[in-house]
This record gives C-alpha cells, structure tokens and sequence, in this order.
C-alpha cells in the first residue's frame, strides 16, 4: 500500500506541476503574447465579438486580473473542459479540433506500436534463446532499421511504393474523392483508411520493433545466466518451459515498463511521420499550431499530451508493481 500511495502522490504533484507550466507558456513568450493573438484574428478576418473576448480571457487571463486570479481561472476552465477558440481554425473549439485528431493517432501509432512491440519482444526472446547461433545474425539488421531516420524510412516507403509502384497512397488519412465531406462511418471509410495507413503504420514498425528486439534479447542472455534458470535445466525441465516460464517471463520485465512510457507517447503521435505522410493526427495538429502560434491549440494539445503520458506511466506503475514484488519492496 505505501508503494501504490507514493507513486500516487507522486504522479499528481507532477500532473499539478506540468498544468502549471502549461499555463505559464503564452505569458512566457516575448512581447505581449495577447496582443500578437488579437492583431493575428483580425488579420485573418475574425471578429471580436463578447464571446471571442471571453475566449481569449480563457487563453490569456482577463487583462486586468492578476496572475493569481488568471490561475485560478486557468483550472476553473479545465474543469468544465474549455480550452478555448483555436485561431487556426476559427471559431471552432480546441476541444473539438483535438477530439477529431485523437482517435487518427490512437488508431495508427497505438497498433503500430503494439505490433512493433510483440514483434520485437518476441524476436528478441527466440535470438536470446538460440545465442550464439546464425540468429544473432539478425540483430545488426535491426538495429541498422531503429537508427536510420523516421522520415528517410517514410520516405524510402513512399518513392518505392507510392511513387514508382503506385501501391499505396502518397498523402491523407483517407479518400478525399470517395468522402469529400469528410470521415463517415463505414465499411468503405475503414478500408480507405486502413489503406491510407499501412505505409505510416509500416514506418513506425520498421523504425521501433529493434529497439525491443535488441533489449529483450539482452535481457535474456543474461537471464539465462542465473542460478534459477539453470536450476531448472538441471532438473529436467522441457527447454520450452524453461524458455517461456522462467526466462523469458523475467527478462520481459524491463520491456513492459519501457513500453508503458512508449505507450503514453503514443497521444502525442510520430510527429515527423504525420507530417511526412500529412495523416490527420496530433503530432501534425500540434506542428500546425505551433507554426501558426495558435496558443490556444498548443496549450491544449501539449495538455492531451501530458496528461496521456503521466496517465500511461501511472498505470504502469501500478502494474510493474504487481507483476514484480522487488519493486514494492524497494520503496
């Protein structure tokens, strides 16, 4: 209990310090971040009307207020889930903006991340096993895939299979001729979409499931070296049993919180490749908004972000601490 109470506190004094951070950052920026944001509205055609005012209040604080009062504020709209107007695509919410993006990355990353994952982990037991044999061969051609550039990979995909095949499509999330109003849910939206992102979800494969292989087969080289293990050899037990339940069950450990943090990441999406392949997700709502200086985007997306990636690591926590009884003991 003492264990699961300090990761608690912990994790909370850290989501209170990240909000807080997140709300300094427009009134970090130089010169009068709410002045750039109004002169940047009009420029585009907005209108200043009480609600946008309200809005920008919001985002900024109303003027005369002080910090603290803008603080308090601050956690008073995230309570009631506002997060304000986006500039980028005035007069629709950031919410709304963010909401549309998020299931695009959860959809994409999250199973390509799992897959690289399972892949890897599991690629990486059966090497460590077999050590020293033509499998180890395997290893320096994952590795070479884990250190070359996300957008070379992106890139090499698209020119082989986009551009010179025709396999695949170069850009989107889906049609745009078969939907041209948008995402609908249906058996001919999913297929265009599944299609539309095999070449990204192969890229983010391609470019992770190494780093799992190399760590897990490592980890089980030296697994197989302890006493346990090799007290289990020498009682007989059948070399699958000593594999699956005894080695690999261990050496697994490090990987699972690995891909715990791994997977908290995976809101804020492979930025560079939804940018590469211009996929509707958070990674490239986020490089708009910051390209834009849309703040109101930035702070909500960077607050989606945090929140995912504390919640993630969290939930791990909670988990490494049953599956393994030393790290409750050490605390």
């Amino acid at each position: 209990m003492k264990y699961y109470l300090r990761r608690f506190t912990f994790y909370v004094i850290t989501l209170w310090a990240a909000i807080s951070i997140n709300f300094m950052l427009p009134r970090l920026m130089p010169g009068d971040a709410r002045d750039i944001f109004i002169a940047k509205l009009l420029r585009r055609g907005g209108e200043i009307s009480p609600t946008m005012m309200k809005n920008i209040d919001t985002i900024f604080g109303e003027s005369d207020a002080s910090l603290w009062d803008q603080y308090i504020q601050y956690w008073g709209n995230l309570f009631r889930g506002d997060l304000g107007i986006s500039l980028t695509k005035y007069p629709t919410p950031v919410v709304e903006l963010i909401a549309a993006a998020l299931p695009w990355t959860i959809t994409l990353v999250g199973l390509a991340t799992i897959i690289s994952f399972v892949v890897g982990v599991s690629a990486g037991a059966w090497i460590g096993w077999r050590r020293g044999t033509w499998a180890d061969g395997l290893v320096p051609v994952s590795t070479l895939f884990t250190s070359v550039p996300y957008f070379w990979i992106a890139l090499i995909l698209i020119s082989v299979f986009a551009v010179n095949l025709g396999i695949f499509p170069i850009i989107g999330g889906y049609s745009l001729r078969e939907f041209p109003a948008g995402p609908e849910m249906s058996w001919e939206f999913f297929q265009s979409a599944v299609y539309h992102g095999f070449l990204p979800a192969l890229t983010i494969v391609i470019s992770s499931f190494g780093g799992w292989l190399l760590g897990m087969r490592n980890m089980m080289v030296s697994t197989l070296a302890e006493d346990y293990v090799m007290t289990a050899e020498a009682k007989g037990l059948k070399p699958s049993r000593v594999a699956l339940t005894y080695a690999s069950r261990n050496a697994a450990l490090p990987s699972i919180a690995g891909f715990g943090v791994t997977l908290g990441f995976v809101v804020a999406g492979s930025i560079i490749m939804e940018q590469v392949f211009t996929y509707p997700g958070i990674g490239k709502l986020m490089i708009n908004a910051v390209n834009e200086k849309d703040f109101a985007l930035m702070q909500g997306v960077f607050l989606v972000i945090t929140i995912t990636v504390l919640a993630a690591n969290f939930i791990m926590d909670l988990i490494y601490g049953f599956i393994d009884p030393r790290a409750r003991q050490n605390v």
